[in-house]
């Protein structure tokens, strides 16, 4: 199984104590295979998702990719499984301003050592071959997301993390990214992970999971 969580549990400080966010979450996503998140604002899904990528560490519970325990790692280890091996796809789109859209689509695959092949067909599926020279000062929004997910995919990880990848796009952009997403995942073996407020874009995923009050419903 490429990602296994375990009876995950993650509660925040406030004012008023602990405030429980996830309350003993499992889940398991096979090579391949692609899972929508679904569930309400605030009930625990971009938490899920931080945790997963490793930028937080659970309270409780166990998260695994391929086999490995990543609330065992050290931060050193933690940032390198996601430079070698999960791709972040998060709802700001961090881009570099010095580089230009063919630069930064390549940048994450050539820092985990990987070929990122003709860039000029992945530029096209992503509707960017006329932008190829511009900086993301010099983009909309919803091109810099199309950047932001090609940038991602480039480097054909293992692991697919996706939180809202597509709400900054039009709903038929979106749908042909989500599309782009779900095919190269299934090209590369790659298991992807979306979060998504969208009944619609998870009815293009292999299974769908709902999240309500911290547990999957």
């Amino acid at each position: 199984m490429l990602l296994t969580v375990r009876d995950v549990e993650k509660s925040f400080e406030t004012a008023d104590g602990p405030q429980p966010v996830l309350r003993g979450v499992s889940l398991s996503l096979g090579t391949g295979r692609t899972l929508a998140l679904t569930g309400e604002s605030g009930s625990g899904k971009s938490t899920l998702m931080h945790l997963i990528a490793g930028l937080d560490t659970p309270d409780a519970g166990r998260i695994e990719i391929d086999g490995q325990d990543i609330g065992a790692m050290g931060d050193a280890a933690r940032a390198a499984m996601r430079r070698d091996a999960v791709g972040l796809i998060f709802q700001q789109f961090n881009l570099i301003p010095s580089l230009n859209v063919a630069d930064n689509l390549t940048f994450h695959a050539r820092l985990a050592g990987r070929d990122p092949g003709e860039v000029g067909d992945l530029a096209a599926r992503l509707g960017l071959s006329d932008h190829l020279h511009r900086y993301p000062e010099q983009l909309s929004g919803g091109q810099q997301q199309r950047v932001a997910i090609g940038r991602t995919l480039a480097a054909r990880p293992r692991l697919v993390l996706a939180d809202e990848p597509t709400g900054n796009l039009d709903e038929a952009t979106g749908d042909a990214m989500m599309a782009l997403m779900r095919d190269l995942a299934r090209d590369t073996g790659a298991g992807l992970l979306m979060v998504t407020h969208s009944t619609r874009l998870a009815d293009m995923l292999d299974e769908r999971l709902h999240l309500r009050a911290g547990r999957i419903a």
